[in-house]
């Protein structure tokens, strides 16, 4: 092992209270050093470390507290096509080297695996956009207990049938974490993320209902504010209130924002690298062959400032790039890591950990004209279960909403569940709303699938 100066300094601290970036790019570096030193052909090291802050009001008291600190080390070596991983929450000297030496010994005993090793050295992000995300809020305890108690009230105060709430948050966290490799490539990046929450429970002489909103934002002026968060969750509670359980058949189905996320992030799941090598994906060789209607686009968009999922590099250290997976409904694009890409005969595409910020194109019409055009159907603002097969296709999740007839929402729904197979959905997609939500890393609108099975009475 290479000793150094360093090892014998405690961790040089911002005054946010993390590690610096130098100190662990530094320690990042020694740590690839030694990895060479003890055998290893090729290394990769992250470094993270995070505090956050989190006070949560119920009843309008304060209910929790909570202060978090995060520290951790991932270390990947190869020899030859052999790997050993090991990971720690030490970054200590000491720490880290036992880590690394847990690593070198696991490498000696693996079995190889001929597409295993760091990505190609020309794909490295050699350039690093100004991402902006970076921003830590001033909050201590009392404000955020302050703001909490505002939040929660906001809530409370929207209607007598907010009968209590399961408590109103305020959470901020920063964190810092560095990426390294073999190939000379070491960048680091420290980001914030703040968020708002509440979860309102409606009460009537017939049941009760519970509902949430939140907003959560790379800098706090990005956040709605307390009255409105509060306001939305008590008024989508209040609203479901006398929900009834809709009648068996096959009619359109509206998928709101926040649920229609689950949509792509389905479609998403069956381009990624890992289910086509395993052939467990409905979207295998698909690629320049129209998967869905032509009014569908999706779009990454890594680099965008103060995005929720912006970054310069994927998890392998590839640069990302701006990429349009679905154009017009036709399949553009996998998502693949280096990985998996050598797995698929293919090159990486900088999505080693998923997608940097998805966009769905939006239509034109807003959320009441979608209702008025569905004639007849259920409006899905919640999904339960995990009913989805992405080797067929086959769709089936239990869902919450609403009733609509001749145009207009009808009654509240519960107890519902509605089936079909995605490749059939997103063939029959009827309209994007414009109803864009954009305070997500998968930023949709509104979806209308023309014909669901739903299952109800």
């Amino acid at each position: 092992m290479v000793a150094t100066s360093a090892d014998a300094r405690p961790a040089e601290r911002t005054d946010n209270g993390l590690p610096s970036l130098t100190w662990l790019e530094t320690r990042t570096r020694e740590l690839l050093e030694q990895a060479a030193h003890g055998g290893a052909d090729q290394a990769e090291v992250s470094l993270s470390a995070s505090r956050a802050l989190s006070v949560t009001a119920r009843a309008r008291e304060r209910e929790s507290v909570e202060h978090e600190g995060d520290r951790a080390a991932s270390l990947t070596v190869y020899r030859g096509q052999r790997s050993g991983s090991a990971s720690t929450t030490d970054l200590s000297s000491d720490g880290l080297r036992a880590a690394l030496d847990q690593a070198l010994t696991i490498a000696r005993f693996t079995e190889p695996d001929d597409y295993a090793g760091l990505a190609e050295a020309e794909l490295m992000a050699r350039t690093r956009p100004e991402l902006s995300l970076y921003h830590p809020w001033s909050l201590d305890a009392g404000r955020a207990l302050d703001m909490a108690l505002e939040l929660e009230a906001a809530a409370l105060d929207y209607d007598p049938r907010i009968a209590q709430t399961e408590g109103a948050t305020v959470a901020s966290q920063d964190g810092i974490s560095v990426y390294g490799n073999s190939h000379g490539f070491v960048a680091g990046e420290r980001a914030s993320r703040h968020a708002l929450s509440v979860q309102p429970l409606a009460k009537s002489e017939r049941g009760m209902q519970r509902e949430v909103a939140f907003s959560q934002a790379r800098h706090a002026e990005d956040l709605q504010t307390l009255t409105a968060v509060g306001r939305l969750a008590a008024e989508r509670a209040v609203s479901r209130l006398h929900a009834k359980t809709p009648p068996t058949t096959t009619a359109s189905v509206l998928f709101t924002p926040r649920v229609a996320r689950g949509l792509w992030g389905h479609l998403i799941g069956a381009i990624s690298g890992g289910a086509l090598y395993r052939n467990a994906s409905f979207l295998k060789d698909k690629i320049d062959q129209s998967i869905a209607v032509p009014t569908l686009t999706l779009s990454q968009h890594p680099h965008r400032p103060r995005g929720l999922a912006s970054a310069a590099f994927d998890g392998d250290g590839v640069a990302t790039t701006e990429r349009t997976l679905v154009e017009d409904g036709v399949l553009r694009g996998y998502v693949l890591s280096a990985y998996t890409a050598r797995r698929l005969g293919l090159t990486s595409t900088g999505n080693a950990g998923g997608v940097f910020n998805l966009d769905v194109a939006p239509g034109s019409e807003d959320f009441d004209a979608l209702v008025a055009g569905m004639g007849r159907g259920l409006v899905v603002t919640e999904l339960m279960g995990q009913g989805v097969n992405l080797v067929n296709g086959d769709y089936s999740r239990g869902a919450a909403g609403f009733w609509v007839e001749n145009g207009e929402i009808a009654y509240p729904v519960e107890n519902a569940t509605i089936a079909g197979n995605l490749a059939d959905m997103y063939r029959d997609i009827a309209a994007l709303g414009s109803d864009v939500d954009l305070g997500a890393a998968l930023r949709t609108p509104s979806v209308l699938i023309g014909s669901m099975t739903i299952a109800g009475q």
